[in-house]
Parts: C-alpha cells; structure tokens; sequence
C-alpha cells in the first residue's frame, strides 16, 4: 500500500474513526482488533486476527510446515485412500501407504 496520510479527530473520549480508505486497505472491519504500538512519539495500529485457543495449534509452525508436505504429497499424487481400517494396514505393513 502507498503510504497516505489523513486526518482523524479524537473525541473527548479518545477515539478516533479510522478512514474508510485505510480500513478497505488493511481490511479491517468492524468488530476487528488493532494493536497500538507507541514508539518514541508515533502511534502505530497494527490490525490482529483473534484465534480461538482450540484452534491455536494449527498456526504454530510445526504445524504449518505439515500443511505444507500434505499440499505437496496431494499436488504430485503421493496419497492413497483405502475402503477400510484392514486395507489401510495391509498397504502400511506392504510400504504402500
């Protein structure tokens, strides 16, 4: 994004409405989260995604980096699907699976 600067009142209860332009930009809407950095004398709001803790695990790296071997074994065809638990461990015991 270009950098643009604008202008926002604050209300005597210290909010501010963010631009319609910088929120299309970011994609914030209402409802989101934005974290507030100060740094020296510059406010910084960075937008945040909240993620449900039952759901963390799944942006951890580890496993992301999974993810990302199973998209690979899908795209170059190194998957097999079996009817049945019997199957599934006869192809395992074989090395097929």
């Amino acid at each position: 994004m270009a950098e643009h600067t604008t202008m926002a009142k604050v209300t005597r209860s210290g909010q501010i409405t963010l631009p319609a332009a910088v929120r299309r930009a970011v994609g914030i809407q209402a409802g989101d989260w934005v974290a507030v950095t100060l740094e020296r004398q510059t406010i910084v709001l960075t937008p945040k995604r909240l993620v449900d803790t039952s759901q963390a695990y799944f942006y951890t790296a580890a496993w992301q980096k999974g993810e990302r071997q199973a998209s690979r074994d899908i795209s170059q065809d190194r998957v097999s699907q079996h009817d049945d638990i019997e199957s599934l461990i006869q192809a395992l015991e074989a090395g097929k699976a």
